[in-house]
């Protein structure tokens, strides 16, 4: 089993900066690839980023050049940077990691941009 404890979000005005961070803890030998999803309310959860191992990144087009995914595979742990945050960034975030079989979620991170 893997556990995902994640940190950061909050409110933050349109053209803002916000950092959030996920843990891994357990099992972790068996996690290749972890990322960020969100979930807009009322919509569909979608991807964010993602990182694997080896530091290879992929973004959704809607962040491209705004936010950074790092990782700290000494602790087992990515971060988010975001900048120039807009009001379509409102949403739940959660941190994912994901082995060859299995698929694991945190519990979610509120990020509010007012508009």
């Amino acid at each position: 089993q893997v556990q995902l404890a994640e940190s950061g979000g909050g409110l933050v005005q349109p053209g803002g900066s916000l950092r959030l961070s996920c843990a891994a803890s357990g099992s972790t030998f068996r996690v290749s690839v972890m990322g960020w999803y969100r979930q807009p309310s009322g919509k569909e959860r979608e991807l964010v980023a993602t990182i694997t191992r080896g530091g290879n990144t992929n973004y959704a087009d809607c962040v491209k050049g705004r936010f950074t995914l790092s990782s700290d595979n000494a602790n087992n742990t990515v971060y988010l940077q975001m900048n120039r945050l807009k009001p379509e960034d409102t949403a739940v975030y959660y941190c994912n990691a994901r082995s060859m079989i299995f698929n694991y979620w945190g519990q979610g991170t509120q990020v509010t941009v007012p508009s």
